[in-house]
């Protein structure tokens, strides 16, 4: 199946993305007073974040979580890498998209969908974002049991996620679904923000890089908030090595999962991934576009059922209820 190997560079957020427009700074400090202290002029004069404090960070995706998505009650340790909530809620906004196309223009009701966050890390941000904005369930899992008992917590304190995400462990680090998925489970759709660095060494460096470009000064060791976990940033072989165990693994589940996807950061690694799923004759192949300003990144979803398993899918799961 061909792909088109150029991606276009997507300027703005998704249309349903609470974030489109300059933070509302003032409702933000009242979601989040501590905020206040962070706030400063940038260089067009005009107030704003520091984006190059990890404290200042975390409190501002504090403030959008409760003040946009009605999470009142959301840490983790500082160690772990603190996700931007308008690029994760983008990656949920497409995901809709992509199952309303595949259901003939009709978006599955929220409870029908089950979503697999493939390394749902230490702050469980996608499954919050999901379950506010469409009351998906979620499976959430990773290879660090310190995340998924920090992820298990922020569950916990927020009574609208009780019954509705499910963490489970990875208790082998070279599986991806191995492990996770029962043999009798359907998960409509998987995602994944995969490890980007090949090495801890690669990782630092860009760490230092961007907090230079954010602060303007250079920075020798950048703080642990930007840094994250090993397994948050750093798997053998990149973001490419990742992936492509991704591809490989999927093929042994394709009666379980309808779509599943991935974020590729480097559009260099487009390529190889493009020949993976082609080599594994996947039947649906999506490029879907991200990005902001002169970030750009893209989604890439992929199926291995027949027209025919995806209308008994349909009919199955997606309509039961209408």
């Amino acid at each position: 199946m061909s792909a088109e190997k150029k991606t276009p560079e997507k300027v703005r957020l998704h249309i349903r993305n609470k974030n489109r427009e300059r933070y509302d700074l003032d409702a933000l400090i009242v979601a989040q007073p501590d905020l206040k202290d962070h706030i400063k002029p940038n260089k067009f004069g005009e107030n704003s974040v520091d984006f190059a404090n990890p404290e200042a960070v975390k409190l501002l995706n504090k403030a959008l979580l409760s003040h946009y998505y009605g999470i009142k009650n959301w840490d983790f340790p500082d160690e772990n890498l603190c996700p931007p909530i308008p690029g994760r809620a983008d990656y949920i906004h497409y995901m809709a998209d992509l199952l309303e196309q595949s259901n003939f223009g009709t978006l599955p009701e929220g409870a029908q969908i089950t979503c697999l966050d493939i390394g749902v890390g230490a702050s469980a941000v996608y499954p919050l974002i999901g379950v506010s904005e469409y009351d998906w369930n979620f499976i959430g899992s990773d290879v660090d049991p310190k995340s998924i008992e920090s992820a298990t917590k922020i569950v916990d304190a927020n009574s609208t996620l009780s019954d509705k995400v499910t963490l489970r462990i990875q208790e082998n680090s070279d599986q991806i679904f191995k492990g996770i998925i029962s043999e009798d489970e359907k998960i409509d759709l998987s995602i994944c923000n995969p490890p980007f660095h090949a090495s801890v060494e690669e990782a630092e460096k860009g760490s230092r890089r961007k907090v230079q470009n954010l602060s303007g000064k250079k920075i020798i060791k950048p703080e642990l908030n930007f840094a994250g976990l090993s397994s948050e940033l750093v798997y053998e072989g990149g973001e490419s090595a990742f992936i492509h165990r991704m591809i490989s693994e999927s093929k042994d589940f394709y009666q379980n999962c309808y779509w599943f996807s991935t974020l590729v950061s480097k559009q260099s690694n487009l390529k190889g991934i493009y020949k993976a799923l082609n080599d594994m004759e996947v039947t649906g192949l999506k490029t879907i576009p991200l990005g902001t300003g002169n970030k750009s990144s893209r989604i890439i979803a992929w199926t291995f059922l027949s027209k025919e398993d995806q209308k008994e899918w349909r009919e199955s799961r997606w309509r039961k209820k209408q």
